[in-house]
């Protein structure tokens, strides 16, 4: 800018120096013609060459989440704790554009030794161009059956998970290896449905399902129906069913139902929301020829806004375990979380269980949840 300046104030004097004895106004008329001139050719001289548009970036989206958690529990010999729960960190990125892939490692303490152990959680390429409104995903995933399954469990409202679906899959729920096939399916009637077919190997650790030896195969299908009430508050139901094999040299075949109810006001979007979710499993586990295990677990969850960044949870839990239908437990639980953004939140939860085969039991259980990195949006 110094130089064009200086340019200017040059070519001002000389050209006054050379035309002082020429008419006013034809002195001005050229002066201005040749101050602009070689002020533009002074601009091209100085400006920096355009330079070409770099091609999107092909690193992944990446983040590291950190689960860190305390607890209490009145039957046992250590009565509190303090812990670092898991270290999850995501890679997720579009391959081209055919396909996107989504990596989830994990790092977690183990229970009974204290010692961290590090797994693959989700790892899996999905299609995003096939024809018909089909969508391929192939790797090890989280399966689709009903609300819990396919989320992580920071990400949800409350710490532990509901007895019903710990007793019939166990604390990392349904996650195999396999192909799931999705297709959204063309309904003339204004609601939305997602048809979901999934073949996996089976489970390596799982309550009601195992790998088998042979030739025996998880089976999983879900229908997902997506209702806008109106434009404050949405429904959805979904159904599942799957039939693999368990511990025995037979199967088990089971059914599930989920209800989710969500009313978020546009104009306090932000300080109000309600959600009602409830989830329903039945199974039918065979043993042996004469020996079959008919079982089933429910539970049942509201959530109150009562904050911007205040949330309160109240949960209900009744389960059999699908080994027995004689065996029933009962729990209360409710949670209180303070979410200070979308990349921390602190919850504290208080809970009793009750059953048939042992003492009630009392529990409290504090979590926090940090992120850093590119946090992903979690299923709605």
């Amino acid at each position: 800018m110094n130089r064009l300046k200086t340019v200017i104030t040059i070519t001002w004097f000389s050209a006054c120096l050379v035309y002082s004895q020429m008419d006013s106004t034809a002195v001005d008329s050229l002066l201005l013609k040749r101050i602009e001139l070689q002020t533009q050719q002074t601009q091209q001289q100085v400006s920096p060459p355009p330079q070409a548009r770099s091609s999107a970036s092909t690193n992944p989206n990446m983040s590291a989440i950190g689960d860190f958690q305390g607890s209490y529990r009145n039957m046992a010999d250590r009565n509190f704790d303090l812990f670092f729960n898991e270290a999850e960190f995501s890679f997720q990125s579009f391959v081209d554009p055919y396909a996107r892939a989504d990596f989830f490692l994990s790092v977690a303490r183990d229970a009974s030794s204290g010692k961290f152990e590090a797994d693959i959680e989700e790892a899996y390429l999905t299609t995003i161009d096939l024809p018909a409104n089909l969508q391929l995903k192939a790797g090890k995933f989280r399966m689709s059956l009903g609300r819990i399954n396919p989320v992580h469990p920071h990400a949800l409202p409350f710490i532990d998970l509901p007895n019903a679906f710990v007793n019939f899959f166990g604390e990392d729920g349904v996650k195999d290896e396999g192909l799931s096939l999705s297709w959204l399916v063309p309904n003339p009637f204004d609601f939305y449905q997602e048809l979901t077919l999934e073949v996996t190997n089976g489970p390596l650790d799982n309550p009601s399902f195992t790998r088998s030896p042979i030739s025996k195969y998880l089976y999983f299908g879900h229908l997902k129906n997506f209702w806008d009430l109106t434009e404050n508050a949405t429904l959805e139901l979904g159904l599942s069913g799957m039939v693999g094999a368990n511990d025995s040299s037979f199967s088990t075949t089971m059914g599930a139902v989920d209800l989710t109810y969500k009313w978020k006001p546009l104009q306090y979007n932000t300080y109000q929301s309600f959600v009602w979710q409830s989830e329903a499993y039945f199974s039918k586990a065979k043993y042996a020829e004469d020996a079959v295990v008919n079982s089933w677990g429910i539970y049942s969850f509201i959530t109150y806004q009562l904050e911007k960044r205040w949330f309160l949870t109240g949960r209900f839990d009744y389960s059999n375990f699908p080994f027995s239908s004689a065996l029933v437990e009962r729990a209360y639980s409710a949670a209180l979380g303070w979410y200070a953004t979308e990349f921390q939140k602190i919850e504290l939860e208080g809970k009793t269980t009750t059953s048939n085969f042992q003492d009630q039991y009392y529990q409290a259980m504090l979590r926090w949840i940090f992120v850093i990195g590119s946090h992903g949006a979690h299923a709605y």
